[in-house]
């Protein structure tokens, strides 16, 4: 079993990819507790919470309420070269995004379980 610190050593690129299915699977579950759409809306209304710039205005919006460690976290995801970016989101979306999911499978990976909810639940207000 990994320890903190080993996770601490991994690049945020992989600490993204994991925050990408952890927050995807969190929206949809949060979609699913809340509405009453059809899978084809459930997708359409889950792309709006999980697209670059959507994730981008919501890291924005948590930085105040980071932690140090935290905003050291969202600092490294930001500052990684991803060497590609989709064609639709804009470049320091792009960043902010994958800093924001480098957060979100951070805490997962290390299993802070109580604030990882609290930074999910943030998320959708």
């Amino acid at each position: 079993m990994k320890q903190k610190q080993d996770f601490e050593l991994m690049s945020p690129l992989t600490w993204a990819y994991i925050g990408d299915a952890v927050y995807e699977l969190f929206i949809r579950k949060y979609l699913i507790n809340t509405t009453n759409l059809k899978p084809h809306r459930l997708h359409i209304e889950t792309i709006k919470y999980v697209k670059a710039s959507a994730q981008a205005n919501i890291l924005r919006k948590l930085e105040p309420k980071l932690t140090q460690e935290e905003k050291d976290i969202v600092r490294r995801g930001r500052n990684t070269e991803t060497h590609s970016a989709p064609k639709n989101a804009n470049p320091e979306d792009y960043m902010y995004s994958t800093a924001f999911e480098a957060l979100i499978g951070y805490l997962y990976l290390t299993e802070q379980k109580g604030r990882l909810g609290e930074i999910l639940n943030l998320s959708v207000l």
